[in-house]
């Protein structure tokens, strides 16, 4: 049993929850008043989905009304309607002798005869919705409402921020507050706009704050099996448990915390991909720049940068990464200016992966938000996730088999353009990626039902895939055909025309009801030896003419420029398509060490980065590349570059890039 916290009730009312036999639980209305019995009213019975151990943990009464969550023992969350009209009609026959003697426990006296008919009068009520196993099998512990989210909390090391739609719950994002906190009970939310996370770290009690990042308190208890209650004012904290028996209390003065935080950090690790996701306008405020930051630390940081102040700001952190986070991919944001966008911001749909072969997709739309102080908002929903060893997670005996490749990273992801089209009836997203296992993968995204599914893969690289790029060529009759672009350690590039085996996957994912077995991308349409090693950084750009240039900049420093033109081949089976080289170019020893970013501006321009910190805009001529300026910048260690274009009404187009690696530069 357990009370559950419900602001409209009087001061000397509380609801409590109690869970019996046969997954029944009963919600009761206490009013206690000094020398007086308790006073209890029926208000619902609800039943609690089978499982092994069927008893509610923790429940909470939402704001709007009419509406209770619970968790559960099996670590799933419970939406249940509730109604104080039924409780209060009956009044007459709640649980009371009306005197202030203690209430009767004989059997069978009126009391419990009332209680009995009563029960049988109520209906036993379904859940409206459940999140089956959401915090694993160790059990919910809390569940708390706070600024319109409803926020729960397990021993799986998570905690998570939901919100209703319709009369459904809906899973936004997760958190991680800290490694190591694997039992966390409770989350406080603080007046000054902090959220202190309490848990349990091995036998210490931890109170983790999450605006400075680190622990408040760490009391030696004994671990988490144990009653316990924490308590904070302004002037003191006490905490009390029980330790073999004994009742202990640690208490202290509040001290005012000497730190203070200066400037929020991005990442506690190296940068290790930047993507642009656009400009929001707030009225009042100069337009900022929102970017969408991977690290080593595992985590995806969405951020604002306003050129005018000069400032960084943090909106969100997104820690659903085991591994360190290696690729960023955007679909292609949409603003106010789409149509049926209206102005809220920019929507778009991120996808990050990285270590342990693991791909995350979320939602993202940014808005601005004059009351806040960074007077934007960023509201994130995940969508969707997907990791190549989750059939291994599943097998059993697993510890006596051996893992065929434990380590297998995403290098690189290019979201397929132009594949919703108006022939679906479900619009699928596909997601191309560079993997250390030598493979080239495809994954495709259904973002309705949240599936994100492996529809394709070929291993023709046979070594470390480190770049991938997706590009689409329409032709003269509307015809669209789907290529896409591969970069190997061996220095290749290879060059797919996907747009048949896109089709095939979209007709089995229909008919298989979005499961299937990958197909095959078959075999490249041509392949070329652009550099002597890896391939760091690659970039497609179409020209006027419906040319494609492609540019890539690699380990030894050099850079290669191609032109592409699509054509058609009547003796080829595969769709009568081919690519055919125009002109090639190279530029040996263009940096002095690796070429980690590399961008086609224009048709004739290209900007190129690398870990000697040099940032170099160069001309391409027939027959080469002419150096038109160079600037250094201060980021150590290059990881990516990103850039785009900014047209002000009457003003000339201009350009600018963003650098990460040991640190995060706009230029």
């Amino acid at each position: 049993m357990g009370w559950a916290p419900r602001p409209e009730l009087p001061r000397d009312s509380s609801a409590l929850l109690v869970s019996g036999p046969d997954g029944e639980m009963l919600w009761l209305d206490v009013d206690h008043c000094p020398g007086q019995a308790p006073r209890v009213c029926l208000m619902g019975r609800y039943q609690l989905p089978p499982c092994k151990q069927r008893w509610h943990t923790c429940s909470a009464f939402l704001p709007q009304g009419g509406l209770l969550v619970c968790g559960d023992r099996r670590g799933s969350l419970l939406l249940f309607p509730c109604s104080s009209s039924v409780g209060w009609a009956a009044e007459s026959t709640t649980i009371t002798n009306g005197s202030t003697d203690p209430v009767s426990k004989v059997p069978g006296s009126k009391l419990e005869l009332s209680y009995l008919s009563y029960k049988g009068a109520l209906p036993l009520e379904a859940p409206l919705s459940v999140l089956f196993g959401l915090h694993g099998k160790t059990g919910v512990t809390s569940v708390t409402c706070h600024g319109g989210y409803i926020y729960s909390t397990g021993r799986d090391g998570v905690y998570r921020q939901l919100h209703l739609q319709g009369q459904q719950l809906e899973v936004l994002q997760k958190h991680r507050p800290c490694k190591g906190l694997q039992w966390i009970e409770e989350l406080r939310f603080t007046l000054d706009g902090d959220l202190l996370v309490l848990g349990f770290h091995a036998d210490n009690f931890v109170v983790w704050s999450s605006r400075i990042g680190e622990n408040l308190h760490c009391i030696p208890c004994g671990g988490g099996h144990r009653s316990w209650s924490y308590c904070s004012s302004p002037s003191a904290e006490a905490f009390a448990f029980i330790r073999c028996g004994d009742v202990m209390l640690y208490q202290c003065e509040a001290e005012p915390h000497e730190q203070q935080v200066l400037l929020e950090s991005l990442h506690g690790r190296e940068i290790t991909c930047v993507r642009h996701l656009g400009t929001v306008k707030v009225p009042g405020h100069t337009a900022c720049d929102v970017f969408v930051t991977g690290s080593e630390d595992t985590t995806v940081c969405i951020l604002m940068l306003s050129e005018h102040s000069r400032t960084v700001m943090p909106l969100t952190r997104l820690s659903d990464h085991i591994s360190s986070v290696r690729a960023l991919a955007l679909a292609r944001p949409m603003g106010p200016g789409d149509e049926g966008f209206g102005d809220k911001g920019l929507s778009t749909l991120l996808f990050s992966a990285g270590g342990r072969a693991q791909i995350e997709c979320y939602r993202l739309l940014c808005a601005g938000d004059p009351g806040s102080k960074s007077a934007m908002a960023c509201h994130v929903v995940h969508v969707a996730s997907h990791r190549l060893d989750e059939h291994w997670e599943r097998k059993k005996n697993r510890h006596k088999l051996v893992k065929m490749d434990p380590e297998t990273r995403y290098m690189s992801l290019s979201v397929v353009p132009g594949t919703s089209t108006e022939k679906l009836l479900t619009p699928w997203n596909f997601l191309a990626a560079a993997c250390s296992d030598g493979s080239v993968r495809v994954f495709g995204l259904l973002e309705a039902s949240r599936k994100l599914v492996l529809v394709a893969e070929s291993f023709h690289h046979q070594r470390c895939v480190l770049k991938v790029e997706a590009f689409l060529h329409v032709r003269a009759g509307g015809e669209r055909r789907h290529f896409l672009c591969s970069a190997a350690t061996d220095g290749s590039v290879a060059f797919w025309d996907i747009t048949s085996p896109i089709a095939d996957v979209v007709d089995t994912l229909h008919r298989a009801d979005g499961e299937m077995q990958p197909l095959a991308l078959g075999t490249p349409l041509l392949t070329i030896m652009a550099h002597s090693c890896g391939v760091n950084s690659l970039h497609i750009h179409e020209t006027p003419e419906g040319r494609y240039l492609v540019a890539s900049g690699s380990d030894d420093g050099s850079i290669h420029v191609c032109l592409l033109e699509v054509a058609l081949d009547g003796d080829r089976a595969a769709g009568g398509t081919c690519l055919r080289i125009l002109e090639r170019v190279a530029r040996p020893c263009a940096h002095a060490a690796h070429v980690t970013g590399i961008w086609l501006l224009q048709p004739d321009l290209l900007l190129s980065a690398s870990v000697d910190q040099r940032l170099t805009l160069w001309r391409w001529v027939p027959g080469g590349l002419d150096e038109l300026n160079t600037t250094f910048f201060h980021v150590p260690d290059l990881a990516q570059l990103d850039c785009w274009e900014v047209a002000e009404a009457g003003e000339e187009l201009q350009y600018y890039c963003v650098l990460c690696g040991q640190g995060l530069e706009m230029l």
